[in-house]
């Protein structure tokens, strides 16, 4: 298959992947286009965001299948071969015979990087190790001023994941501020926001019958890219007084300000109706777990907002409704809202 023809068939579970290199579209053409099709047969759409309870548990079942098929005695080394050097020859032979790709994602409905970084999250036995000491704090900052971002190198010396060591060294690797946001920091934000959003539009447009022009005009930007994924470590750089996480935070809260502006929501009857229709929307849904829902489809229900405004009306809403809701599942909260909350609502209205 063309890459062209990959990228086409792509699309339709992958809206994004025209901005995807070249190499991750003919991968992803090899491992996932069968599967996708077939699931799509099936009637199951490919999914993104948490992995499910559900998920985890066949991920489980695929690992320990897959070691029992292959006689590899550990998913460490299956999923981090590159510690066994000894063995790392036998075991890509065995990855390759008996179809290590297929096998890892049977039965999930999702990209095939994504289960595997999932699982070797799941295996990995430095991955859940608590809150960091203020030893292992100063041996992190030590070990990044020998070996830089050189992550896999430190993981092994602080016997941490790589991903749990990068992620506190952005926490600690400058004076973090935890107050209130002061307005030059809000406008820090701001600004790198608006020169990746500027960035990204660009390259995307790059080519076409109309690129972005080069001035100090801000582009209209489609609402929906406002609040997908940003860069935030690179954010996190240019704000400096401030780690990712929090300027992800206020990031959100800005964009739900400044949408949410001019909407009167949850206030009288409209407020009244727009719980109503969420319910309703929630229940339609029949999704067993919060990360089957998609949040920015249910953000219609309120107009021009973002999902996490949306998310956090539902906290709102399970918290003040829900009795006893830390001990409901996901289904058994919705069921609730469905069945007691919405007929109070209704008769309400």
């Amino acid at each position: 298959m063309d890459l062209d023809t990959a990228r086409q068939e792509l699309e339709e579970f992958i809206p994004h992947v025209r901005n995807m290199s070249d190499s991750s579209v003919k991968k992803m053409a090899g491992r996932d286009l069968t599967r996708f099709k077939e699931f799509k047969r099936q009637g199951i759409a490919v999914r993104f965001g948490r992995f499910t309870q559900k998920e985890n548990k066949q991920i489980q079942k695929n690992v320990e299948e897959f070691l029992s098929l292959t006689g590899i005695d550990s998913a460490e080394k299956l999923l981090f071969t590159w510690k066994y050097p000894e063995d790392k020859n036998t075991i890509h032979h065995l990855k390759i015979k008996y179809n290590f790709c297929e096998k890892i994602s049977e039965g999930i409905p999702r990209p095939w990087r994504l289960i595997y970084y999932r699982a070797r999250k799941m295996f990995d036995s430095n991955n859940y190790k608590g809150r960091y000491t203020k030893e292992e704090k100063e041996k992190l900052k030590k070990y990044q001023a020998l070996h830089g971002n050189d992550w896999n190198k430190i993981s092994e010396l602080m016997s941490r994941s790589n991903l749990s060591v990068a992620m506190k060294f952005s926490e600690i690797r400058s004076a973090t501020n935890y107050g209130p946001w002061t307005k030059e920091e809000t406008q820090k934000l701001m600004n790198a926001v608006k020169q990746v959003m500027r960035t990204r539009l660009h390259t995307e447009n790059t080519g076409s019958v109309f690129p972005v022009e080069q001035s100090d005009t801000d582009p209209w930007i489609e609402r929906e890219k406002l609040h997908q994924s940003l860069p935030w470590s690179e954010i996190e750089t240019q704000v400096g007084s401030r780690f990712w996480r929090q300027c992800k935070q206020k990031w959100n809260s800005i964009l739900t300000r400044k949408l949410t502006r001019r909407h009167q929501l949850y206030r009288g009857t409209s407020g009244l109706q727009a719980k109503i229709n969420f319910i309703k929307r929630l229940y339609e849904t029949k999704a067993e777990e919060a990360s089957e829902l998609n949040w920015d489809e249910l953000s219609s229900v309120f107009g021009d907002v973002p999902r996490t405004y949306v998310q956090t009306k539902f906290y709102k809403l399970k918290v003040s409704s829900v009795p006893l809701w830390k001990r409901k599942t996901f289904s058994e909260i919705i069921e609730y809202l469905y069945e007691k909350t919405l007929p109070e609502l209704e008769e309400k209205l």
